[in-house]
């Protein structure tokens, strides 16, 4: 498709096609040369459906000089990434997203839409960048740490999944859920994101403090 889309594109002088891999390009500095004032940088895409989560955690996680996501992906993901950090229908990508942005639902595209149809219906989410996080962090790693490996083995308590990853021996997350009034059969899906917060600062700090 490169050859046709450049003849089909090529009396703009707006438009740049640029043919790589977005999980293996340098985006900072794509950014820093198609716009070098950093001004209004906003990512539209559809994504596919097979690496959205790779792909967004790509655009969060590098901390770009953007404004906003918006893409077109799989109705069960936006679900995911829409959903409130405790709430249903949550995963680790879902605190990932509400950390760094503020998101919005803007279209549900039917199967229908599409010729053949697909077996899933789509949707298109807006990710809003937040200016600042919603949570304040001593150690932003060790919180998504903490995060991911709640979610390993979401079936699992709390308890045996923060154990099990090697972060934190089993007695220092009993001390941990003791201290912030939670039960030892909890799930990580159940936390909220400040209870999260809460636990990765403790973690900075002495337990018996």
């Amino acid at each position: 498709m490169e050859s046709i889309l450049k003849d089909r594109f090529s009396i703009y002088n707006n438009f740049t096609l640029i043919n790589e891999d977005v999980l293996k390009i340098d985006l900072h500095k794509l950014i820093k040369e198609q716009n070098p004032e950093n001004n209004n940088v906003k990512i539209v895409a559809n994504l596919p459906y097979y690496i959205t989560t790779p792909i967004i955690m790509k655009l969060l996680e590098e901390k770009l000089p953007i404004e906003s996501i918006t893409v077109m992906i799989q109705k069960e993901v936006a679900d995911r990434l829409s959903a409130i950090p405790g709430e249903k229908n949550t995963g680790a990508i879902t605190y990932c997203v509400y950390y760094y942005c503020e998101t919005e639902e803007v279209l549900k595209v039917p199967n229908s839409s599409f010729i053949p149809e697909p077996q899933v219906d789509s949707e298109v989410i807006n990710l809003k960048i937040r200016k600042n996080p919603p949570v304040k962090l001593d150690n932003e790693e060790l919180f998504f740490k903490l995060i991911k490996a709640s979610f390993m083995q979401r079936r699992k308590t709390l308890l045996n999944s923060l154990s099990n990853s090697g972060i934190i021996p089993k007695e220092k997350v009993r001390e941990l859920l003791e201290k912030l009034n939670l039960n030892e059969n909890i799930r990580g899906e159940e936390l909220t994101i400040e209870q999260f917060a809460q636990m990765a600062n403790m973690l900075n700090l002495p337990l018996d403090k």
